[in-house]
């Protein structure tokens, strides 16, 4: 059915998901059937076309999220669709083609697990990712010489058909998820859109025609009924969901809160299709206490900064907690230059379904509330930043059990100054007490890294932490953009209490049995990292990395540096 660009499409009628449904039972066999050489150049042909597509995408984005498109913001689009889907159709390509292998070099064992250096793979990472370093820790089940690149299961299925429900907030995410069901899992998708972005929808028709043509791919519009339909259907043998952990519960346990928590009682799920989720975070900064500068002072404020305003702070991976020493210096003087960088941000538009609600509740919650921004109306509905400090962790403030999906970042104290003694109540406190298991940031001054005894207290820490990202010095949505690293909640999570959700997406080396992925950077980066507020290139910095991402070349590298230089 042909739609307009940029119009809301009209809800898929039941006939036509049915009709679609026959299709992509039809086909799924030979998608399936495929050999990895063969996905592969299917995957470039949609790459192609999602880079051909991608000026549309961000302005269209751009648009609708009541972004001025002549001010540098204009490139957080870019950043968050077209550009971490071209990287991981390259990553995931490469990796079919078996151009990207994991040398045994790159595999060993730390603490009973199995390590694997993930990041940088090449000389572009090094580049691009400057300064950072990942590892993907595998669970106690593999061992280092069973690490493999294609794992068996990538050819193991028989045709079938997964439902992905996309999120909202951030166009990627669905496209992603659709990718590694048809690519990897080898089984026909329908992706059904979130009615908050499925404006973007005629443009993914575009986009997946390659898909679409071969009856491995379709779209569907609609609200709940229309994903309660097919959460239902027959012909839907696997789903992924992204979104809240109540949808999660819906699809897998029931809708009526009462059957629900009977089901749940008896362990009797009502869904009983595989379901594979990621269900947002309540995400901490951990800010830790030593010898701080003030250079490293800045830099912490404005990563914190960043990483909470980022697409008006929408994301599964937006700090929405800061977890300071009390009674530390360095959380006075965090905390007050935060303010002062707050201050001179403007508003943005709330624009997810039930932001005023949840603003309103976690801004009244207990705690000392201070609210910031620059006016810059471009929608009916704006908020202020609202800063929340001073939240006792025994009085059980909301934030530490549900997440804020709004424009509030909240301020809880523990410990004390002590270094060793602060690392030791970070695992018990973000593990038992903060709700979620998808990713944690912790900020850390190079004089705490350079100390033998506190980095090996660290790394003990990371050990611990029940996340499925542990970043330090680094925004968690790097791990989410990159493609490479696995992205999920902590496989401690159950169906029951599913947290963050159940399995890793993204993962484009196809590792099996992922524990967390760990990523580590300098405090003090430069260039200015692409999410602190007052990047001033950062719509050509998008613009440069979607070309390069399409196809890495050093020459397609220099307006990237450029524009990285003059952040």
């Amino acid at each position: 059915m042909a739609r307009g660009i940029g119009l809301k499409p009209a809800p898929t009628t039941q006939a036509e998901l049915d009709h679609a449904l026959v299709r992509l039972d039809a086909a799924a066999p030979r998608l399936a059937a495929l050999p990895p050489g063969d996905r592969a150049r299917l995957l470039r042909a949609v790459g192609r076309r999602f880079h051909e597509l991608a000026p549309r995408f961000s302005a269209l984005d751009a648009r609708a999220k009541g972004i001025d498109a002549g001010s540098p913001r204009a490139g957080e689009p870019a950043l968050e669709g077209p550009i971490i889907i071209l990287r991981y159709v390259n990553e995931l390509a490469a990796t079919l083609e078996r151009t990207r292998v994991i040398a045994p070099s790159r595999v060993r064992e730390e603490r009973g697990r199995t390590v694997v250096d993930a990041l940088p793979l090449d000389a572009y990472d090094g580049v691009i990712l400057r300064g950072y370093r990942a590892e993907v820790w595998l669970d106690r089940t593999v061992a280092p010489e069973r690490v493999a690149t294609l794992p068996d299961a990538l050819m193991a299925r028989e045709g079938e058909v997964a439902l992905v429900l996309g999120a909202g907030n951030v166009a990627s995410i669905g496209v992603v998820d659709a990718l590694g069901q048809c690519f990897v899992e080898g089984r026909a998708c329908m992706l059904k859109l979130s009615p908050v972005n499925d404006y973007l929808g005629p443009l993914l028709e575009l986009a997946f025609a390659p898909l679409v043509k071969e009856g491995f791919l379709a779209l569907a519009y609609g609200g709940a009924d229309i994903g309660a339909y097919l959460t239902a259907h027959p012909a839907i043998d696997a789903i992924h969901v992204t979104g809240s952990y109540e949808t999660h519960d819906a699809i897998v346990w029931g809708a009526d809160p009462a059957e629900r928590r009977a089901n749940k009682a008896r362990g009797e799920p009502l869904c009983k299709k595989p379901v594979t989720s990621e269900l947002g975070n309540v995400s901490p900064a951990v800010v830790m206490p030593g010898a701080w500068t003030e250079q490293e002072i800045e830099h912490a404020a404005q990563s914190i900064a960043g990483s909470f305003t980022f697409n008006a702070g929408f994301n599964c991976n937006a700090t929405k907690l800061i977890v300071t020493p009390r009674g530390s210096r360095v959380r006075e003087r965090l905390l007050a230059r935060l303010r002062e960088i707050l201050a001179g941000l403007p508003e943005r538009a709330a624009y997810y379904p039930g932001a005023v609600d949840k603003y309103a509740r976690f801004t009244t919650s207990g705690g000392h509330v201070e609210k910031f921004g620059v006016a810059s109306p471009v929608s009916d509905v704006e908020l202020p930043w609202a800063l929340v400090t001073d939240l006792e962790p025994g009085a059980h403030p909301a934030v530490l059990e549900q997440e804020p999906f709004c424009a509030v970042l909240s301020e809880v104290a523990i410990g004390g100054d002590d270094p060793l003694a602060f690392l030791a109540e970070v695992a018990p406190f973000l593990n038992e007490r903060v709700w979620g298991t998808l990713n944690a940031m912790l900020l850390v001054p190079a004089a705490v890294e350079a100390d033998p005894l506190l980095s090996a207290a660290l790394d003990r820490a990371i050990f611990e932490l029940r996340y499925g990202a542990v970043c330090v010095n680094v925004w968690p949505a790097v791990t989410y953009g990159v493609g490479t690293l696995p992205w999920g909640g902590h496989p401690s999570a159950t169906l029951a209490d599913v947290q963050s959700g159940l399995g890793f997406g993204h993962n484009s080396l196809l590792l099996e049995h992922v524990e967390k992925s760990v990523l580590r950077g300098p405090l003090v980066q430069f260039p200015k990292p692409f999410w602190y507020p007052g990047h001033r290139t950062l719509d050509r910095l998008a613009r440069g990395l979607v070309d390069f991402q399409a196809a890495p070349s050093p020459w397609r590298l220099a307006p990237v540096a450029w524009a990285a230089l003059r952040g």
